[in-house]
């Protein structure tokens, strides 16, 4: 009898790396033509834990030595005192941590988990590994390796079925989900798109409220360098509640202006509408999109095209390319070696993934639109610390931010995409 070749891939992930860590692990996976989920902690049902044969964690570390919050309700459940020893004695697994080692708490949770899962029976494949932000190579300088050493492993427990070969990397895998447009003159639903959905609990990252803006000033001088404003929300009916210290998560948008340029850039019509189907049964749509929506939609709300990007968003985009200049260097990137030549190419100058498409024009207007998703990671919410309190502003939350815009080597100023978004804004509208 053949055992299943299932690997479960389970991220803790605070602004993305580990997330874009396990995606990765997911690709490899099925070029080793594993069955593989790629998941959020908190999105996985727990208590399955113990029917699982084979997972992959990748966890951050954030502030001083805690969970990311897509990973906190599972923390407490793996840490319940009464969960009996020898439960997972049936999972072989591994832990890739990804943390900074200017931190007293270098790579805690990862150590943590490692040991629990150790005490509740698992069977480690490989030592934790501990990325760190602090290496001039960035955390792939132990990732690399350390992944060549978990195939290793895996591949001896689960070998290729008969006839079959690892996928080479020169070929390209479908990509997360198909995009299907509508017909130009199909009926649109009386919804607006940006109808938030009603209120269904207190509101959070998959459901958030739609507060209005009641003021926008500018508490600095006009003379000070420093742009900060005082920005007041009304919260009336969304069932948030907020004491002293708490921050605020708001959810930002790219400006007109870059979708524009985005949309030109790759050839779409904006106002072209689509619908995702996943490309393997068992794949959930992305949370926070319509169905069907518009290309603009998907630019202005979802799509971060104003990050930094990725090692893993040139590995891709080479796959795209048609133009030999452009492959080798996207290829380059992309490499183990290229690591410092992308750093000060991406990194240092804070070059956003929009001017990177400006830099590989054979590329970008080559990129098939089902594979936007695959490429460029979603808009992610900010945390603002609250300035206000309940007690004196009922049903209100105010904010103070200090507009981001600084200069690099680059001739255009460095802007924060959620702080130039807010202080955009005109309540009156």
């Amino acid at each position: 009898m053949m055992v299943e070749r299932k690997l479960l891939v389970l991220f803790g992930s605070q602004t993305g790396t580990a997330e874009d860590t396990a995606e990765r692990i997911g690709r490899e996976a099925k070029r080793r033509h594993f069955q593989c989920r790629v998941e959020a902690l908190d999105g996985y049902e727990v208590a399955n834990l113990i029917n699982e044969l084979l997972v992959v964690f990748v966890c951050a570390t954030t502030g001083q030595g805690d969970p990311p919050d897509n990973m906190k309700m599972f923390w407490r459940f793996l840490f319940r005192k009464n969960l009996p020893l020898g439960s997972l004695c049936q999972l072989d697994y591994a832990v890739l941590g990804l943390g900074d080692s200017s931190y007293p708490k270098f790579n805690f949770v990862a150590k943590k988990l490692h040991k629990r899962v150790l005490q509740l029976g698992g069977n480690p494949l490989l030592p934790v590994a501990l990325g760190d932000d602090q290496h001039d190579l960035g955390p792939d300088a132990v990732v690399d390796p350390w992944l060549l050493a978990l195939w290793d492993k895996i591949l001896a427990l689960y070998p290729l079925p008969p006839g079959l070969e690892i996928i080479s990397p020169d070929a390209r895998l479908p990509p997360k989900y198909t995009l299907h447009y509508l017909a130009e003159d199909a009926p649109h639903p009386d919804s607006d798109l940006l109808q938030p959905s009603a209120p269904r609990a207190v509101p959070s990252e998959l459901h958030p409220f739609a507060a209005r803006m009641l003021s926008n000033q500018r508490v600095t001088a006009e003379s000070h360098f420093q742009d900060v404003r005082l920005i007041e929300f009304d919260v009336t009916g969304s069932g948030i509640t907020f004491s002293a210290g708490d921050v605020v998560m708001i959810q930002p948008q790219n400006c007109p202006e870059d979708v524009q340029q985005f949309c030109q850039l790759l050839r779409l019509d904006p106002d072209r509408r689509f619908v995702l189907k996943p490309t393997e049964p068992g794949t959930s749509l992305p949370a926070l999109l319509p169905q069907p929506c518009t290309i603009r939609h998907l630019v202005t709300h979802y799509l971060d095209i104003s990050c930094v990007p990725r090692r893993s968003f040139f590995e891709l985009l080479s796959y795209f390319s048609t133009n030999e200049l452009e492959r080798e260097k996207l290829q380059e990137f992309s490499s183990a070696q290229g690591q410092e030549e992308l750093y000060s190419y991406c990194n240092r100058p804070r070059r956003t993934t929009l001017e990177a498409l400006w830099d590989f024009p054979h590329t970008t207007c080559a990129i098939p639109p089902e594979y936007l998703l695959d490429l460029i990671p979603r808009i992610r919410p900010r945390a603002f610390s609250i300035a206000s309190s309940t007690l004196a502003h009922p049903d209100r939350i105010q904010i103070l931010v200090a507009v981001v815009r600084y200069k690099t080597r680059l001739s255009k100023p460095r802007r924060g995409l959620c702080s130039t978004w807010l202080a955009s804004l005109n309540p009156e509208q």
